[in-house]
């Protein structure tokens, strides 16, 4: 497995800048989100639905603005569990797709890290790529019987995580000691 180019290089102003930069972009999506939400009552995408955490397309990748929070967040687990999800964020870089979210509490359905779960997940389901609507088959079906709401744009959002740096697997982070 390859390591993230310059892991532990970048300096301390790169970091403070690409953490600010996210924390924006994590708002902008949350309000985004709240905003959607509270306009349909009923908006399947909500803390505890774990239908896409269940069939992702492969494993989770992020930049290092991103991992920063989520390795702190593992940190904070209990030590059996915070074990645990450090194993099956090794073992999702290897599993056939498509791929249970490592950072799942598959038993509840809840994310573990939620609060430092990566931008694409804040996303999911509140934003659409040109007309596609990015979202399970319950987002599909609001798009389809909803065609007032107004989506994100997913590829301006993606342009803008990507300037976070290289996005990489959950496990190359786990694995490069930059935890």
């Amino acid at each position: 497995m390859s390591q993230p180019t310059d892991v532990n290089r970048v300096s301390y102003d790169v970091r403070r800048e690409y953490m600010t930069r996210l924390y924006q972009i994590q708002e902008e999506v949350r309000m985004r989100a709240q905003e959607m939400s509270s306009a349909r009552g009923n908006w399947p995408c909500r803390k505890g639905c774990s239908d896409c955490c269940r069939q992702l397309a492969s494993a989770p990748r992020v930049a290092e603005a991103e991992w920063r929070p989520i390795a702190d967040a593992i940190e904070t687990l209990p030590a059996e569990a915070a074990d645990e999800v450090r194993k099956r964020i090794r073992e999702s870089a290897s599993k056939p797709r498509p791929v249970v979210c490592p950072l799942l509490d598959s038993v509840s359905g809840m994310c573990l890290v939620y609060e430092a779960r990566p931008v694409a997940c804040r996303a999911y389901g509140f934003y659409a790529e040109r007309r596609y609507v990015l979202g399970c088959s319950q987002i599909e079906s609001v798009a389809q019987e909803s065609p007032e709401v107004v989506w994100g744009n997913h590829v301006a959002l993606e342009e803008r995580v990507k300037r976070l740096g290289r996005a990489v697997e959950l496990a190359v982070w786990l694995d490069s000691g930059d935890s």
